[in-house]
């Protein structure tokens, strides 16, 4: 399977941390291996949610100072053999490095940003008209049995012959998100899902609280979408533009419904968001039962 990461905004709101640290470098907890609280970047999270997917090609969209982040997903055997003498330290590096050897990492700079969509669309030469999973790497999809969501996102896709599959959940106030409208059409693996008849982005006047996170199962189409949006609209390109396109052109899309009992998204794009999430993982971590670990 094929994913995207984006990973090339700025993150201005949460300067000066990520003048010199990508927010999506970011640590976070998760239940270790021997049991314990573990910390690890964001964006490492991500690529394991991913490989517990099914993920075995992935394409990072990242900004001009890529270097850090390419760097830490690069198999070190030379720090490997210089803490061999504390080899308790070395497990979860250990476990990183093998899940390294199982997925092709490939890539793609964003000179500036211009939008989440601008970034998807630098991966169009990688991708083709291959189906693939977007997941953007400032959030967490924190999950019972890691990937399944997105295993279930990408199987109805195939199911259905849809154009996009989305990853929504209810919020409070839907005003900040892309927000769907959609009705209720069965289930897939125990996960509800809607046919998705409307798609907008962060409306003044919110028709239902169906907040999309930023995850995404798509088929073809999507980077003709996205081409045409940006000759209507140059200056910042959004995903959720292109999604409304395609349900406006009758394309299937359909919405999975993120359930708390079924995990949680857990963002890192404000300062606020963020020591929610440190909180949260940190709690889950202490009590989470062994399959929640990550895989």
């Amino acid at each position: 399977m094929r994913a995207v990461i984006t990973m090339a905004g700025e993150g201005t709101r949460m300067l000066p941390a990520t003048r010199g640290l990508r927010k999506e470098m970011l640590p976070l907890f998760y239940r270790g291996r021997q049991g314990n609280p573990t910390l690890a970047p964001v964006a490492h999270l991500v690529v394991r949610t991913l490989h517990a997917a099914g993920v075995d090609d992935l394409t990072v969209i990242v900004g001009p100072d890529q270097e850090a982040v390419v760097r830490y997903f690069q198999p070190d055997d030379a720090f490997i053999a210089r803490h061999l003498h504390h080899p308790e330290r070395l497990v979860e590096t250990l476990a990183l490095h093998h899940l390294l050897s199982e997925v092709d990492f490939h890539w793609v700079t964003q000179r500036s940003p211009k939008g989440f969509g601008d970034a998807l669309l630098k991966a169009r030469e990688r991708i083709g008209d291959q189906p693939f999973v977007l997941h953007a790497a400032d959030a967490v999809l924190w999950e019972p049995i890691p990937g399944r969501l997105i295993r279930a996102m990408e199987e109805l896709r195939r199911r259905e012959g849809a154009s996009v599959v989305l990853l929504v959940r209810k919020v409070p106030e839907p005003r900040n998100y892309g927000v769907v409208e959609g009705d209720l059409a069965g289930r897939i693996d125990g996960t509800r899902f809607l046919r998705v008849t409307g798609m907008e982005e962060k409306p003044e006047r919110p028709k239902t609280s169906w907040a999309a996170t930023a995850v995404y199962a798509f088929g073809s189409g999507v980077f003709d979408a996205l081409e045409a949006e940006r000759r209507r609209n140059p200056s910042e390109l959004e995903v959720t533009s292109a999604i409304a396109r395609r349900i406006h052109e009758g394309e299937k899309v359909f919405a999975a419904i993120l359930s708390p009992s079924e995990g949680q998204w857990l963002s890192v794009g404000s300062p606020e968001g963020y020591l929610r999430a440190v909180k949260r993982t940190f709690a889950l971590a202490k009590r989470a039962p062994s399959r929640l670990r990550p895989s």
